[in-house]
């Protein structure tokens, strides 16, 4: 494949890796939301918990399918440097080549929700939901 193809798949999928981001920020967002929801409502702290909860793990497995762009680009990034590789675009191939199933899935997406990144408002949140129990209840 020639640099100006490599470069044209970098390209497209930079943008989408990029595009991720913004909507895992979403996420981030809509459980501060629901924070402030569960809070106003004084919703039971295990459902609060529970919920945002889910949008933690929900935040994991979207940065999980980010990092496969990610893996992807960084081999690009490789064949680019070396100018000397001759495989066209296998962003697909190279995902299904390496996609895990079942437990390993599971512990992947954990893996991925354990991330400073990813479970830093999260785990306030929890906090905030659980120290707000105790003052109210």
């Amino acid at each position: 494949m020639t640099q100006e193809k490599l470069s044209l798949e970098w390209q497209t999928l930079q943008n989408q890796f990029d595009s991720y981001e913004k909507y895992s920020l979403m996420i981030k967002l809509s459980a501060v939301l629901l924070t402030a929801i569960a809070l106003l409502t004084q919703l039971p702290t295990l459902i609060a918990m529970a919920l945002i909860g889910v949008l933690w793990l929900q935040d994991g497995i979207w940065k999980t399918f980010q990092g496969r762009f990610e893996q992807r680009l960084l081999a690009i990034e490789a064949e680019i440097r070396a100018l000397g590789a001759t495989t066209d675009c296998q962003f697909n191939s190279a995902y299904l080549a390496q996609a895990n199933s079942g437990g390993a899935l599971i512990a992947e997406y954990v893996k991925q929700s354990l991330r400073p990144t990813v479970m830093y408002p999260y785990v306030a949140l929890e906090a905030l939901i659980i120290v707000a129990a105790l003052l109210i209840g």
